[in-house]
């Protein structure tokens, strides 16, 4: 069998550079390694190293179990020894139908018989056979012998004709193999021959909602690539008939495509055929359904994500989700070369970009723990696409994929993951590659109108709930500074003004960003020396063949592993850079390489910074310069920085590096010194291939004596990177000294909050690095920094925001919040509407930590609304522990508190108060909440000699509410209003006309301070009595109430 020369990871990837870059190239092959099977045949190609001998070898224990059993024997015999091998037991069972499925793949001639045989003998519907199909499928195809391909399609086949059930699955997992955008002939192949089982074997097709939608959306996609010699034409016409005949007969089946159905139609629409479908579609929608209404009824219809993943092969998919998993921002160009290379690299494969594109927006929607690290970002991988589309075919389609779920968004209906790429790659692009935004923001104007007249307003909405959707989930804090830029040309920011007024005129404070989103890209895929190290203490890599590539030979489980850094230092090799250099930067450079000791190495460090300051310099070496100095100095960026005992002296030896020379001449520079900017760009070249001298900037600038003060250069730095944000360079410069070096993460923490306020203290995304590697003792070093002065890690106006992401976070992380939030002064009431986030199942940290501190306050009337606006749940007992501690410390307080907010919230029962202190609005405090709280309070104090609801305000409250409240109240809360009873009459003659007045208009109520009368006492007796005449109220049952009163009782 030879090797399959097509898009697969058998097939010429790229070698494995230096450092083992790329994906791992594969090994050439001058065929497979005979096995031991009968006839010398094997399933798959074979090397030593290959990771599909492990289930090759089982495969050949199978057929060698069956050959043994049926050798010599008559068909007759040899299928009773078949029947009683396989009624000892389970295992027994796989072993032959493994063996008979493997022979019908190696023996073509024998398949036949085989195949019989396992009908007969599969005691699981061929369960067992299909799964091991599905595997091979998935895991193994593209190393699969040619006969094997052959064999395992007339399996298909004659699973389809028994009608096996559980064979639409397979089926589907077939046609996944077909990939997109790919005429070899051995693809054309296999489309041609699943085609031609569902063409046949239709009857059964038509049994499987599901298969005809997915079989529809397949074919649909492939017509696109089926054009040219006259064999593609022939399959083109075979798919568009078979796809028309099922879009007519079974339309609803395939309506669940949803709006992705819309898309691939309109790009064969051209097409006779499908020309008339859409005049159906259009005008005459009945013919097709009685239920279908109309395209706009499928246009708001989500894509499911079965169908977005069923175009992209097993092998493109496991790359792509491996480097939105596993690829570190700095590292991903490699694997984008090797991808372009493999799948992207031939004229027609300019169609498979928007099966990525579709695919990344609604498949790949990563965890919050993937967002908020430094792994490559959506957008980063999408821009990067864009920018390999060669044709203006091939871009005006991968936008539309982009902007396709932006058309019909419905907020209800989509999910913000599938339309966050196209904004983030639109903001993250106006630096670097504003051409890019330009093109974007001009389709998303314009396709508006275009993209169908008829429901132009309909687009105009989707776009409109799109944009709004971003800003209310903080995608992006404010569009105006994407929409009027000064980077877009006056017509595009015309065109935007005129579109979209209502997000041009937001006020201009920086763009802030998601929190979770990692803010780094590499787009240009055409950029030099992007693969070099960027994180290198542990590249990732893909594995080519599922191989592993050691000279042990060891297997490993297919998938992908890190390829952990070694430790020997390997020999420096600079010379593809030496040639691009000037003689006389060539020669230092030299130097420096030969440098024996660090003072000699600084003395060269300086001569080479002299000659980039001269005036003659050819900027356009920094780029080969950093890569030989990166080269040159990578074991600074191992170890740890911060020397082991902190002293001026250690301190000052630590900054003597030669690279540190840099950063020790553009602190002695103006910033208006034209030498300044060239430095910032050779910074700026280095940083993007060694993204750790970002964080040694801040060390140097921390630690260094002749850097004192001078913290505002790392700004200028940050600016000046390709990165152009200091929030972003700042996050991820932090995030790399974290997995570094917590020592230096803690030493650089008072300076970084210190001198950067406004990008530390807004997010909580800095605390969440610190609280997440810190240990109890650097969390005490840090609580001592906040309580000298040295450290302010939350601000009032923040703080509420940050302790609310910080639920989220691990019980260590919380507890280290709470210790340093308690460390500052802030007052506890700037916080307290923390409380209606906070559920007592999910939140105990937060809720303890809280209880702790809200025992030492004084209760305000603030605090008391939120302990009370806590929904009641017997298993909660938060507010009656802090109800009862204010009782037994400020019972008076408490109590007039408690007056106040029951006769507030009786004075419009019937309204839904929001209430607009500095609570939000979800406070919603009901008068309800309160008398269950009271409650629950009077039968925790019930056996204690506390006399809190024998305070006059209390009983004032309660009289109060009891007077206007609802029959169903007062049944509930019965025993809570006697107290108020016995109150009223154990009082003496007080004065009638206050009372009176409070009955007669309820907005003097709140003044009530006065025991009521006896005049009022009669009145509500005799209204009582006229309750009691009346027949009961509509049941508004409230089973908890009895049992409160018999407990009490």
């Amino acid at each position: 069998g030879k090797a399959h020369p097509g898009k697969g990871m058998d097939g010429a990837g790229p070698a494995a550079g230096p450092g083992g870059e790329g994906f791992r190239g594969a090994r050439s092959r001058a065929g497979p390694w005979k096995t031991a099977f009968p006839s010398g045949k094997s399933c798959f190609e074979r090397d030593p190293f290959s990771l599909a001998v492990c289930l090759l070898q089982r495969l050949e224990r199978c057929v060698g179990i069956v050959t043994s059993l049926t050798n010599g024997l008559s068909e007759r015999e040899a299928n009773d020894a078949l029947n009683a091998h396989i009624c000892k037991g389970t295992p027994q069972h796989e072993e032959i139908c493994l063996g008979l499925f493997t022979l019908v793949l190696t023996e073509p001639a024998q398949a036949q018989k085989c195949y019989r045989d396992l009908a007969l003998v599969s005691r699981d519907g061929m369960n067992i056979v299909l799964n091991k199909i599905n595997q091979i499928l998935m895991e193994k195809y593209l190393k699969l012998q040619d006969t094997c391909r052959t064999q395992l399609v007339w399996l298909l086949r004659e699973l389809v004709k028994s009608g096996v059930l559980g064979a639409d699955g397979v089926c589907m997992t077939f046609m996944k193999q077909i990939a997109g955008g790919d005429v070899t002939a051995k693809n054309i192949w296999l489309a041609e021959n699943v085609l031609e089982i569902l063409t046949e074997q239709r009857e059964w097709v038509l049994k499987s909602s599901i298969l005809i939608a997915m079989a529809v959306y397949t074919y649909l996609r492939l017509i696109v690539d089926h054009h040219g010699t006259s064999q593609l034409q022939a399959l083109r016409q075979k798919e568009v008939d078979f796809c028309i005949s099922l879009l007519r007969e079974r339309f609803m089946d395939c309506f669940m495509i949803g709006r992705d159905l819309v898309r691939l139609l309109q790009n064969v629409a051209r097409i006779p055929e499908f020309e008339q479908l859409w005049k159906d579609i259009i005008h005459n929608p009945q013919v097709l359904s009685a239920q279908f209404t109309g395209v706009l009824q499928l246009l708001q219809s989500r894509t499911s994500r079965k169908f977005l993943a069923c175009r992209l092969t097993p092998d493109m998919e496991t790359k792509l989700l491996f480097m939105t998993s596993r690829v570190r921002f700095g590292q991903q160009k490699r694997y984008q070369d090797w991808f372009q290379r493999q799948y992207l690299s031939t004229p027609d494969s300019q169609s498979l970009r928007c099966d990525l594109i579709r695919y990344i927006c609604g498949v790949v929607h990563p965890s919050n723990e993937v967002l908020s690290s430094d792994i490559l970002p959506r957008w980063a991988i999408i821009g990067w696409l864009l920018t390999t589309c060669t044709s203006n075919v091939a871009a005006s389609n991968a936008k539309l994929a982009l902007f396709y779920d932006w058309l019909f968004f419905s907020p209800e209906k989509d999910s913000i993951m599938n339309i966050e790429p196209a904004i983030l790659v639109m903001h993250h692009s106006m630096k670097p590659h504003p051409a890019i935004t330009a093109t974007l923001l001009d389709f998303m104007c314009r396709i508006i109108p275009n993209f169908y007249p008829p429901l132009e307003a309909h687009v105009r909405q989707g776009v409109f709930n799109s944009l709004t959707h971003i800003v209310e989930k903080r995608v992006l804090a404010h569009l105006a500074p994407l929409f009027d830029n000064p980077k877009l040309d006056k017509e595009l920011r015309a065109m935007l003004r005129e579109k979209f007024p209502e997000f041009c005129s937001s006020p201009s404070p920086p763009i802030e960003v998601k929190i979770e989103e990692p803010v780094s890209m590499e787009m240009d895929n055409h950029m030099a020396d992007k693969d070099d190290g960027c994180y290198d203490n542990a590249e990732a890599a893909f594995s080519d063949d599922e191989e592993d590539l050691n000279s042990k030979g060891k297997k490993r489980e297919f998938r992908f592993h890190p390829i952990k850094e070694t430790i020997v230092e390997e020999p420096v090799d600079i010379t593809p850079f030496l040639d691009q250099l000037d003689e006389s930067l060539k020669d230092k450079v030299l130097q420096l390489q030969k440098g024996s000791d660090t003072e000699a190495q600084c003395e060269v460090m300086q001569e080479i910074v002299d000659q980039v300051l001269e005036e003659d310099f050819d900027s356009e070496q920094l780029s080969v310069l950093a890569s030989c100095l990166q080269e040159l100095f990578k074991a600074h960026f191992r170890g740890e920085v911060l020397p082991e005992e902190i002293t001026e002296e250690s301190l000052e030896e630590s900054v003597g590096k030669p690279l540190y020379l840099i950063f020790r001449n553009l602190c002695q520079m103006q910033e208006d010194n034209s030498g300044f900017s060239l430095l910032l760009d050779l910074l700026s070249e280095l940083y993007q291939k060694q993204p750790k001298i970002g964080y040694h900037l801040l060390y140097y600038l921390k630690a260094s004596k002749a850097a004192a003060g001078k913290m505002n250069l790392y700004e200028s730095f940050a600016q000046a990177t390709q990165l152009g944000d200091l929030h972003t360079c700042l996050m991820m410069d932090m995030k790399a000294c974290q997995e570094d070096d917590v020592r230096l993460l803690c030493y650089l923490t008072p300076s970084i909050y210190t001198e950067f306020p406004d990008e530390t203290l807004r997010s909580g995304e800095l605390l969440n690095m610190i609280v997440a590697v810190i240990d109890s003792a650097q969390l005490q070093e840090l609580v001592c920094h906040v309580m000298m002065g040295n450290l302010v890690m939350f601000r009032k106006d923040s703080v509420l925001n940050i302790l609310i992401q910080s639920l989220d976070w691990e019980t260590f992380e919380q507890y280290c919040t709470w210790q340093l939030f308690l460390a500052h002064s802030i007052p506890l009431e700037t916080i307290i509407p923390i409380l209606q986030h906070l559920k007592y199942k999910e939140h105990p940290e937060a809720l303890s930590c809280l209880l702790l501190q809200l025992r030492r306050e004084k209760p305000s009337e603030e605090m008391v609304k939120m302990v009370l606006s806590r929904p009641c749940h017997p298993d909660d007992q938060f507010t009656t522990s802090i109800l009862r501690h204010w009782c037994l410390k400020h019972d008076d307080l408490l109590a007039e508190h408690i007056k106040s907010l029951l006769i507030k919230n009786n004075s419009l029962p019937r309204k839904r108060q929001s209430l607009r202190s500095s609570s939000s609005k979800l406070a919603q405090l009901t008068l309800e909440q309160i008398l269950e709280h009271l409650d629950n309070l009077r039968l925790n104090l019930t056996n204690t000699k506390q006399n809190f609801f024998s305070q006059t305000p209390i009983l004032q409250a309660l009289q109060h509410v009891q007077a206007s409240c609802d029959e169903a109240h007062k049944m509930k809360f019965s025993d809570l209003f006697s107290l108020a009873e016995e109150y009223e009459d154990s009082s003496s003659k007080p004065p009638k006309s206050r009372r009176k007045a409070a009955l007669s208009s309820p907005r003097s109520r709140k003044n009530a301070a006065q025991p009521p009368n006896a005049e009022e006492e009669s009145a509500s007796s005799s209204a009582s009595e006229e309750e009691d005449a009346k027949p009961k109220p509509t049941k508004r049952k409230r089973k908890g109430s009895s049992a409160v009163g018999s407990d009490s009782d």
